[in-house]
């Protein structure tokens, strides 16, 4: 899967988790709806991080392409 393609995909689950986590703090807190939400707000943080994960290796390869272009290759 490309890098555009996985950074659209995390950005999904990321929204998808914020809603859940909305409608989760709707509810009375209950030990279920408690659950929903924690499970809920993993999911956000493993998109989260996914994000940043990719966004850091899409800003590397274009690093690296700018360094080919200027004979720099080695240094980075």
């Amino acid at each position: 899967m490309s890098l555009p393609t996985q950074l659209e995909e995390a950005a999904r689950r990321l929204e998808d988790a914020s809603l859940r986590m909305e409608t989760a703090r709707a509810r009375r807190p209950t030990v279920a709806s408690l659950h929903e939400w924690l499970a809920a707000l993993t999911d956000y943080g493993r998109a989260l991080s996914d994000i940043q994960r990719f966004n850091n290796e899409s800003i590397h390869e274009k690093l690296h392409a700018i360094a080919g272009r200027l004979g720099l290759e080695g240094v980075l």
